[in-house]
């Protein structure tokens, strides 16, 4: 199962022109709709920048899980997703590669 670091952003030109009301309204979905991925165990981290207008997630699963999540808060928030390979993972590859290199430099 992969792993995914999220950034998001509030889309204010979809909200920025809601009631307060209506606003509410959205803003209440959308938490219900994070609880239950929080619950499922697809999202493991959700946190707000001071900012008030965005935040990051972690999460995960397949591209494909996290590809309907972020549409299910579109157009309201945006998202940059990335898989995240773990350090362990990473450096046994950087590694490998590397090597590979250097062998045929010292024939």
């Amino acid at each position: 199962m992969a792993k995914y670091l999220s950034f998001w952003r509030v889309n204010t030109a979809a909200i920025g022109t809601l009631s307060p009301s209506k606003s509410m309204e959205i803003n209440e979905m959308m938490f219900a709709a994070m609880d239950a991925l929080i619950k499922k165990g697809e999202i493991k981290e959700f946190g707000f920048f001071p900012d008030a207008t965005s935040g990051y997630l972690i999460g995960e699963g397949e591209a494909t899980d996290v590809f309907r999540a972020a549409n299910m808060f579109l157009p309201f928030i945006l998202s940059e997703t990335n898989q995240v390979i773990p350090y362990e993972k990473g450096k046994e590859i950087l590694l490998a590669l590397l090597k590979s290199q250097v062998a045929p430099a010292k024939k």
